[in-house]
């Protein structure tokens, strides 16, 4: 990852955009078309298409960065009724979640921002933290602790 994408954004209008965006992305699509049912009326800029991206990583935070492999994303972009522009790219060869992220992106920078907030993005932040605090109980019940009796020669 680039210094520049990997960087804290300055404007936090921005910040809050990157977050939701994320948000939207890591949901799963069947949830977030339960959530948010029906679509605007938009154009289409950039109808959902699939392709693949290269995934990088690095080892130990510090270790030169690698080309680890493929993935399959899904992006789109889209234009309100409004004038406001939103755009996706969402993991896996799903449009209909890309679609609705896209539109989601697009609504919250509007005036709905708000009750979009608390009716989709809060239920879908709540259900990730629940999720992650899972598979962190889940790690912690395999953890090992390993330790060093001392013994009397030994001091």
């Amino acid at each position: 990852m680039s210094t520049a994408a990997s960087a804290a954004p300055a404007d936090p209008d921005q910040a809050a955009r990157q977050g939701w965006i994320g948000l939207l992305a890591r949901a799963p699509a069947r949830r977030l078309a339960a959530l948010f049912p029906e679509l605007p009326a938009h154009e289409p800029l950039r109808r959902p298409e699939t392709g693949t991206v290269m995934v990088r990583g690095r080892l130990g935070a510090t270790g030169a960065a690698f080309n680890l492999g493929e993935m399959t994303v899904t992006r789109c972009s889209l234009r309100l009724a409004s004038g406001a522009v939103g755009h996706a790219q969402v993991q896996g060869r799903n449009k209909g979640h890309a679609l609705r992220a896209a539109a989601l992106d697009a609504l919250m920078q509007g005036p709905e921002a708000e009750r979009l907030r608390r009716q989709v993005l809060d239920p879908l932040a709540a259900e990730e933290a629940a999720r992650r605090a899972n598979r962190a109980a889940k790690a912690a019940a395999t953890k090992v602790d390993f330790f060093t009796m001392v013994r009397g020669e030994d001091s």
